[in-house]
């Protein structure tokens, strides 16, 4: 086998409504609506399913929990202005900006938290 690429990821979250707000209106990321009116973000050519806990679509991981996963989003804007658009909406930056490593080489990170508390690199490639 040959991979390719990462279509998507599956984030369970405890409110869907909140998880959508707070990816759309502070991380700028799009809404979708797809199936059977289940809900995604789409950023780039992929996307991030959301499921509510307890009400997980089947198939699904084992142990599906809010405030499990550790994702690094990329951004065009420079750390400066991703630093000023936090700061716009009142999100506190637990790390950064700090020099980390990239899938495609060095990137400058901040991390937040969104609301289930997962864990958010937010990064630029230099």
């Amino acid at each position: 086998m040959k991979p390719v690429g990462l279509d998507h990821i599956v984030l369970t979250v405890a409110s869907v409504e909140k998880t959508i707000l707070f990816y759309t209106e502070v991380l700028g990321l799009e809404e979708v609506t797809f199936g059977d009116n289940r809900k995604a973000l789409k950023i780039g050519e992929q996307k991030i399913n959301v499921h509510q806990f307890g009400a997980e679509f089947f198939p699904h991981a084992n142990t599906p929990q809010p405030g499990s996963a550790d994702i690094c989003l990329i951004y065009e804007d420079g750390i400066k202005h991703i630093i000023d658009s936090l700061s716009k909406h009142n999100i506190n930056i637990e790390i950064g900006p700090v020099n980390k490593t990239g899938a495609r080489g060095a990137i400058k990170s901040v991390y937040i938290r969104d609301p289930d508390q997962n864990l958010l690199e937010l990064s630029v490639y230099e």
